[in-house]
């Protein structure tokens, strides 16, 4: 089950990239990083590409909330861990690999290797 409208699934889903902010403890917004997204379904994921020591994961296991924008949608949502469901990171890769096979293999490579694999969040919309 989804919380996402069908529209801004395809319109996020379809975004070549999305900005992420996420969300410091006084509640405030950090400057937003610039990732790539997939869809799996009804779903949008993110992985980050230098694996769990990107600053931007590590600020979202301190406090998992964030704003993101793409393709013209800005929502408030909640990143959840994914990482252990491999079928799932299986899934996640070969949407990378298709989404993104225009890209040298130097970029998508990362975001399929164990490093990456290890940051999957699933996106969820806010209430």
């Amino acid at each position: 089950m989804t919380n996402w409208t069908r529209n801004d699934l395809e319109r996020i889903g379809a975004a070549e990239e999305l900005q992420l902010a996420t969300v410091k403890q006084d509640g405030t917004l950090r400057k937003p990083v610039t990732i790539w997204v997939v869809r799996a379904g009804d779903d949008l994921y993110v992985r980050a590409y230098r694996g769990r020591e990107t600053a931007w994961f590590q600020q979202i296991q301190r406090r998992p909330e964030g704003r993101i924008e793409a393709g013209g949608v800005r929502k408030d949502v909640t990143l959840v861990d994914a990482s252990s469901d491999e079928a799932l990171g299986n899934e996640i890769d070969a949407a990378y690999q298709s989404k993104y096979h225009r890209y040298s293999a130097t970029y998508v490579r990362p975001m399929v290797a164990p490093q990456a694999r290890a940051t999957l969040l699933k996106l969820v919309p806010s209430a």
